[in-house]
């Protein structure tokens, strides 16, 4: 039976004259990259990050993940770039990494018993090919913009997943921030490590929560890589 995750693996590492470079240093992103198959290489982005946190949330992270892509687009001139970025929203507030214990409990509190939003936007920058229109996904709901530029194109898009946690344990929460799991998260908690243990449901994408939604982004960059490659 054909199998396209396997054909993508094998014929992207034998024949890609384009490198997939992912502008991010996080390891789960990067392990979320590892799934779709597809080879790529990291280099981390210093991408000025200070922006107007009353910005709506699909535009704030649709910035930052271009501010992100953009920021290493100078050292990947051929190449296709990927910038991403993942905030985490209660009551119109956005809440970033934690400062200290302190802080990661009062975020912890400000989420415990009751639902908010976790978003993720995804830029993907691509060297511009004659004749080139950027792929269309219409009909869906969370894309962000399609624009071009000179010699490059790009597409971004972004994703919500709704988190639902359950009420405050105060052993759990002291015992969770005594770890170092919450310190280098947006809302102070990481779903795929012990911080599954406050979350009680969620409604959309699990793996957007972690970083990256990657069911989104494959199709999206086989589309570019097809249209890439058959330049």
């Amino acid at each position: 039976m054909h199998n396209i995750y396997d054909q993508v693996g094998k014929e992207s590492d034998a024949n890609m004259s384009v490198k997939v470079i992912l502008a991010s240093g996080s390891p789960r992103r990067r392990e979320l990259m590892e799934l779709m198959g597809i080879p790529f290489e990291t280099d981390v982005s210093d991408a000025d990050e200070d922006i107007d946190k009353e910005m709506p949330p699909e535009r704030y992270v649709g910035e930052l993940s271009r501010r992100k892509a953009k920021a290493v687009e100078a050292r990947h001139k051929k190449d296709i770039i990927i910038g991403a970025d993942t905030i985490v929203v209660m009551d119109g507030t956005v809440l970033g990494k934690p400062k200290d214990k302190d802080d990661a409990l009062r975020m912890l509190h400000m989420l415990a018993g009751r639902t908010h939003s976790v978003y993720t936007g995804v830029t993907i920058s691509y060297p511009k090919v004659s004749g080139d229109k950027t792929p269309g996904h219409s009909g869906a709901a969370n894309d962000i913009t399609a624009s071009d530029q000179k010699d490059r194109a790009e597409e971004s898009f972004h994703v919500r997943t709704d988190v639902t946690m359950y009420t405050a344990n105060e052993m759990l929460l002291e015992a969770y921030t005594e770890s170092s799991e919450p310190y280098d998260k947006a809302g102070a908690y990481g779903i795929q490590g012990r911080g599954a243990l406050l979350v009680e449901r969620i409604e959309g994408d699990y793996y957007n929560v972690m970083g990256l939604p990657i069911s989104g982004l494959y199709r999206r960059l086989i589309n570019i890589l097809s249209l890439c490659e058959g330049s």
